[in-house]
């Protein structure tokens, strides 16, 4: 037989011997070692003894372009951010002075109809022209079976409120009575200019066209601090020899 090949014993992994020469100081963060106080990596497993202080977030807009580049020495980038700001201040500037009629106007509707309306009365009612026992008071009584007779189209009729007030809508009844066949016996309006003015005596012009039957019809406007209507015949149907335009009631309501 031949002899045995001799076999190397397997080392032992022994840790080494640390010097710890009565070594006081902080611990290390990963494996506990004390190390000295001048020491900046840890003498068992050389981790950083004084970790870099995390990096503090960036504000929202510094994440955006051209905000987020860094500023190169001579002031490149800082000049183009100055020019870009600028600009967004000038656009936001114009889109607020344009778009600001609009937005008030759309609050203003909008306010219309979450409110109820309620009905107000003018304090005066006047005319260009009127028929005999028929004056434009009767187009304010609350009743439908009285009218103010118009002796032709183009005659006007003028409604006056004491308080501004914010117009919601009106309800305009046309003819002589709801009854139909009291209705079809005088001429009705079917087209009307209405202009209503305001506190400031601006006029709001608004064409409004009607059906030629009995009973209520509404008419939305949504102008703030009137003070007057005036409601002008433009057109009327069954007009003939004998017959004058019979407006029988018309109907105010103010947002509250």
């Amino acid at each position: 037989m031949q002899p045995a090949k001799p076999i190397a014993p397997r080392p032992v992994v022994r840790p080494s011997a640390l010097d710890d020469d009565g070594q006081i100081g902080p611990p290390c963060p990963r494996c506990g070692t004390p190390n000295r106080p001048d020491r900046k990596f840890c003498r068992r497993c050389a981790a950083p003894l004084t970790p870099a202080a995390p990096a503090v977030a960036l504000p929202w807009w510094r994440t955006r372009w051209p905000f987020r580049r860094r500023v190169r020495i001579g002031g490149s980038g800082q000049a183009l951010r100055r020019i870009v700001i600028l600009l967004l201040v000038v656009a936001l500037v114009v889109a607020g002075i344009l778009l600001y009629p609009l937005g008030k106007s759309v609050f203003q509707d909008t306010l219309d109809k979450v409110r109820k309306p309620s009905a107000i009365t003018p304090t005066a009612v006047s005319a260009s022209a009127s028929v005999a026992d028929h004056p434009p008071s009767l187009a304010d009584d609350g009743l439908t079976n009285t009218y103010w007779g118009a002796p032709k189209t183009g005659d006007s009729i003028t409604f006056t409120f004491t308080s501004p007030f914010r117009l919601v809508d009106l309800i305009i009844h046309t003819g002589s009575s709801t009854d139909p066949q009291e209705f079809q016996k005088e001429a009705r309006p079917i087209a009307l200019d209405l202009q209503v003015t305001s506190k400031d005596g601006k006029v709001h012009d608004q064409q409004v066209t009607l059906n030629d039957k009995p009973g209520p019809q509404t008419v939305v406007t949504g102008v703030s601090n009137a003070v007057g209507v005036t409601l002008v015949v433009r057109d009327a149907a069954g007009t003939g020899a004998g017959r004058h335009i019979a407006l029988a009631e018309v109907e105010f309501f103010k947002r509250d």
